[in-house]
C-alpha cells in the first residue's frame, strides 16, 4: 500500500508518540541507512520501523538512549531484508530484536528475487519510488535529511511485513519452513563480518612462500589493529591486492609505499606501523592444509557441481544456497571416507544434505548414510503472521 503516514524522531518524546501510534502493530518491518563505509564499526545513520504504510524514522543521531525502541521491538516480531546489514548496526545502539524474520532468507529459499525492489514488485505489485542508486550514494549522516531521502527511506519498510506474511505463506505451502528455521538460526548464529575477516582468506595468500605468509600475518594483524584503533575500513588503510604485493615484496620504507598503491593520506597516517610490522614477522601456515588439487579432483568437483545444478533446478532455487560453488573442491581435497566425512567438509545443513548427499556419495562412490530426517529442529513458530 502507499505511504500513508511519516514521523520522524528525533527527540525523546517524539520517539514515545511515534511508538504508540505503531503500537497496534504486532508484525514491524525494520530497516537500516547506515553511512559506515570508510569505518570498520557498522553503526546506523538512520533507523526506520514500521508497517500498513505507516513509518517511524528514529534518528539515532540525535537520540542518546534508544532503550524505548528497543523494548518497543522486543514486544513485536521484527521482519527485516537481509539481516546481516540490519542487526550489528542495531546492536551497537543497544537495540537487539530478539524475534526476527529474514525475507531475504525466505525468497532465497523459494527461489524468488532477493533484491527487495523486485520482490516487493513480484509479490505484492508495489513498486518501489525513488533514484536507488542516487539514494546509495547519499549521505544519511547529513542534517536536515531531504523529503525525498526520508520518503525513500521509509518505502523499505512501510511493506515488509506484508511481504514477510505472503512469503511465510508459500514456505508452508511448500513445505520448506523447515528450510527456513534452519537457515535463520545459522544466519543469526554467524559472528560479525569483521569477526569473520582473516588474513589467510585474502586472496592471493595461498601463492605465497612461508617467509611472505609470515609477512602477510604481521601485515594483516597491524592492518587490523589500526582499524580497529581509528575505526577506519581495512581498505580505506591498505587494499588486499596492495597487502599481499608487500607482503611478497618488502618496500625498502615508508617513502615507497605510496608508490606501491597505498593512498598518500594512508601512508602519512599507518606507513609507520605497517612497515615495522615487516620487521616481526611471525610463522604463519596456511591453516587446514591440504593437497594440492589433481585434475581427478577437478573433474569430481566438477561432476558435484553438474549434480548440485540440477537438483537445485528441480527444487527451483539456486545452485548457491543449496551448496556454495567454493566448498566443493575444497571437500575434495580433505580425502572424505564416509558419508559423514563428506557432509562435514562440505559443511552443509541439514535440509541442504537430504537434497544432495545421496546423489553426491553416489558420485564419489562413499557408502551414503541415507537422507538426513526432514523433521530439522525449528524454533518456536508462535511469533510469525
Amino acid at each position: 500500500m502507499p505511504l500513508e503516514q511519516l514521523t520522524v524522531a528525533a527527540t525523546q518524546d517524539a520517539l514515545v508518540a511515534g511508538m504508540a501510534d505503531l503500537s497496534d502493530l504486532t508484525v514491524v518491518g525494520v530497516d537500516v541507512e547506515r553511512a559506515d563505509w570508510d569505518r570498520y564499526y557498522r553503526a546506523p545513520a538512520l533507523i526506520q520501523v514500521g508497517g500498513g504504510g505507516r513509518v517511524l524514522v528514529v534518528d539515532p543521531l540525535a537520540l542518546g538512549d534508544l532503550a524505548p525502541l528497543a523494548a518497543f521491538l522486543a514486544a513485536r516480531q521484527t521482519v527485516v531484508h537481509a539481516l546481516e546489514n540490519d542487526l550489528v548496526p542495531l546492536a551497537a545502539c543497544g537495540v537487539e530484536p530478539p524475534h526476527v524474520d529474514d525475507t531475504a532468507i525466505a525468497a532465497a529459499l523459494l527461489g524468488l528475487p532477493t533484491g527487495l525492489s523486485a520482490l516487493l514488485e513480484a509479490q505484492l505489485g508495489i513498486t518501489l519510488e525513488g533514484d536507488k542508486q542516487a539514494m546509495q550514494r547519499a549521505d544519511w549522516e547529513a542534517r536536515p535529511l531531504s523529503e525525498e531521502m526520508l520518503r525513500y527511506a521509509a518505502a523499505d519498510v512501510a511493506d515488509l511485513p506484508a511481504l514477510w506474511q505472503e512469503l511465510d505463506r508459500r514456505l508452508e505451502q511448500r513445505s520448506r519452513r523447515g528450510w527456513y528455521d534452519e537457515e535463520l538460526a545459522t544466519t543469526l548464529a554467524q559472528p560479525a563480518v569483521e569477526e569473520r575477516r582473516a588474513w589467510h582468506r585474502v586472496k592471493g595468500v595461498g601463492s605465497l612462500d612461508p617467509p611472505a605468509r609470515a609477512r602477510m600475518n604481521a601485515l594483516w594483524r597491524a592492518r587490523e589493529d589500526l582499524a580497529q584503533r581509528t575505526d577506519t575500513a581495512p581498505n580505506r588503510i591498505v587494499g588486499d591486492k596492495v597487502l599481499v604485493d608487500l607482503a611478497a615484496s618488502p618496500p625498502a620504507g615508508v617513502s615507497d609505499l605510496g608508490r606501491r598503491g597505498m593512498r598518500r593520506q594512508s601512508v602519512r597516517q599507518f606507513g609507520d606501523q605497517l612497515v615495522a610490522a615487516l620487521d616481526k614477522p611471525t610463522a604463519a601456515p596456511l591453516p587446514d592444509p591440504r593437497r594440492r588439487p589433481t585434475d581427478a579432483d577437478r573433474a569430481a568437483a566438477d561432476r558435484l557441481r553438474t549434480l548440485r545444478a540440477d537438483i537445485a533446478g528441480r527444487l527451483g532455487i539456486d545452485p548457491g544456497v543449496l551448496c556454495p560453488n567454493r566448498v566443493l573442491l575444497a571437500a575434495l581435497l580433505s580425502d572424505p571416507g564416509s558419508a559423514e566425512e563428506l557432509r562435514a567438509a562440505l559443511r552443509l545443513r541439514a535440509w541442504q544434505w537430504e537434497q544432495v548427499g545421496a546423489a553426491f556419495c553416489e558420485a564419489l562412490g562413499l557408502a551414503s548414510q541415507g537422507r538426513a530426517s526432514s523433521d530439522v529442529s525449528r524454533r518456536p513458530r508462535s511469533n510469525h503472521g
